[in-house]
């Protein structure tokens, strides 16, 4: 074995992560959903949403058959509800496409919706053990600073060395634990500060540790001013039920159940009656909160309308109690503002 992996391989052996609920399990399944659930999401955040999952969805069959609305709901609060998405879709992709049976082929998982060359990597070596370098957040930061690549590793031409580094380093025999060696070393030593170096099984031959380099590498993502957004959020309530609307498919909370919008500066009371038929007899806003994107920071000024009894329900639109509204696929700040008023 290389030098470097026979480092990494015994590393993990002895101080690396084996009780994540994912690990001792050759099932492509939780082996994929882990991977997905662990997109731009930590791990501690991802184990209780990981259990309650595959509590509810226990195998690739049954997530195939469910209904998005159940998905969507398990995964509220994880957020990128795409992925989510995707990951029932390829479902059922897998009961159509493959007979039921997840491909074990890099290329093959690589087609799947809501799979990159990373993830796919990743199933096919940890699943079927499959020789396939990865590289995820974790890994660009370990082989950054080992092979001393500068340059933000999301440029083209910083990935593309990247790439070339991991592939070179891949050992011929036990790629599961190097794989996850890899993996646990950047989330548990490497870290993004404060690296532990001196714990470090590749430290001797580490140029941004021996070069003094841990802080300039890898290169940090170009700063970038965040746009701002303003957005009226009305919570419409009549005899103790809210009122929940589905929103498109596509774009931002994509087949979410979320609270009819407005601008902000826009007449609460008068939207109610135009646009559905409905009578507010009190009006209150409730304090205002910011909810940052990675793309952009929303302002919400969330409004309590309580109505006169009403006779219709507009299409696509529900009417809850505001403990089943903590049931639904919720956005997170929907959830957020369902809870306080259920304090209230």
């Amino acid at each position: 074995m290389k030098p470097f992996a026979s480092r990494i391989v015994s590393w993990q052996q002895r101080h690396g992560r084996h009780s994540l609920p994912w690990q001792a399990t050759r099932d492509p399944y939780r082996i994929w959903l882990s991977e997905i659930m662990l997109q731009q999401t930590q791990v501690a955040t991802v184990v209780p949403y990981f259990e309650r999952f595959v509590a509810r969805f226990p195998d690739l069959p049954v997530l195939a058959t469910a209904h998005e609305d159940d998905v969507l709901a398990l995964w509220s609060g994880l957020g990128y509800y795409s992925r989510a998405r995707n990951l029932h879709a390829a479902a059922r992709v897998v009961m159509a496409e493959h007979a039921g049976i997840f491909p074990a082929l890099p290329t093959a998982i690589a087609q799947l919706p809501g799979v990159g060359r990373s993830t796919a990597a990743a199933i096919a070596a940890l699943a079927f053990g499959q020789p396939c370098a990865i590289l995820d957040g974790n890994v660009k930061r370990v082989l950054a600073r080992h092979g001393g690549i500068a340059g933000w590793p999301g440029e083209k031409k910083t990935e593309t060395a990247l790439w070339q580094l991991a592939e070179s380093l891949l050992p011929d025999t036990a790629i599961e634990p190097y794989t996850q060696g890899m993996m646990d070393l950047g989330a548990l030593v490497c870290t993004r500060s404060q690296p532990a170096c001196p714990a470090c099984p590749v430290n001797v031959d580490c140029i941004a540790h021996t070069q003094g380099r841990i802080d300039e590498l890898p290169t940090p993502r170009p700063k970038k001013t965040l746009p701002e957004k303003q957005v009226q959020m009305l919570l419409l309530l009549d005899r103790g039920e809210l009122m929940l609307e589905k929103r498109p498919s596509q774009g931002i909370w994509g087949g979410l159940w979320s609270l009819p919008e407005l601008v902000p500066d826009a007449d609460a009371v008068g939207h109610c009656r135009d646009r559905f038929g409905f009578i507010a007899l009190t009006q209150q806003a409730l304090p205002p909160f910011t909810h940052s994107f990675t793309h952009f920071r929303l302002h919400i000024r969330p409004v309590a309308l309580h109505l006169a009894p009403r006779h219709n329900t507009p299409p696509g639109q529900i009417w809850v109690s505001l403990a089943d509204a903590l049931d639904a696929a919720l956005p997170a700040p929907v959830r957020t503002l369902v809870r306080q008023l259920g304090r209230q």
